[in-house]
């Protein structure tokens, strides 16, 4: 396979580009921009050697802890439980919830193989019960799997003694966070149940 190749197959990789979009970015980058593709290279090359997850939360950072869980302004009692750092970020980028998060890094989905142990919820389980946390908002995205994974972790979690609350149904039925307005997203915190 010749390098262009690999690259088009590389790029191809990312979500939602296609064979078109993968082959119009490589002629681009070589074509019109090569000091960008190595700009992206050493980037990606940082990133894969420097960002690891958070002891505490499970996000991605370059330290130990992440800068969120570190912030002593934050509300410790509070944990809001999403899939993706990118669902974090958009639970953040809303400003109305000052509490600590846990990062799942995927949902529960049986028919691809991803059962409990793939996700951690021995680590969110454990996290949850550190005396602290006493109410645990799940915000996972309402997707099948993402509701099936709401309700495992609210059972797990109801059993331990914790107060588990669920974004409102102001977030569509079938969406990500990560592409939902942040003033829905807002609502959806603030008319938890």
């Amino acid at each position: 396979m010749s390098s262009f190749d690999a690259l088009v197959l590389a790029l191809r990789k990312l979500p939602g580009v296609g064979p078109k979009s993968s082959t119009r970015m490589a002629f681009h980058l070589l074509q019109h921009d090569r000091e960008a593709a190595h700009q992206i290279a050493q980037a990606l090359d940082a990133a894969m050697r420097d960002v690891r997850h958070c002891q505490r939360c499970n996000t991605f950072t370059e330290a130990e802890v992440c800068d969120t869980c570190l912030d002593p302004q934050r509300n410790a009692a509070q944990l809001c439980v999403v899939e993706t750092p990118a669902d974090q970020a958009a639970v953040e980028r809303t400003g109305s919830y000052q509490g600590l998060y846990f990062v799942l890094m995927g949902r529960l989905s049986p028919l691809d193989g991803i059962g409990p142990r793939d996700i951690g919820l021995d680590r969110l389980f454990e996290r949850a019960a550190d005396g602290e946390v006493r109410e645990v908002i799940v915000a996972t995205n309402f997707t099948a799997e993402g509701e099936a994974t709401a309700h495992v972790l609210a059972e797990g979690l109801k059993s331990r003694g914790l107060k588990v609350t669920r974004l409102a149904r102001g977030v569509p039925v079938g969406s990500e966070l990560e592409y939902v307005d942040l003033g829905t997203i807002a609502h959806a915190l603030v008319d938890r149940r």
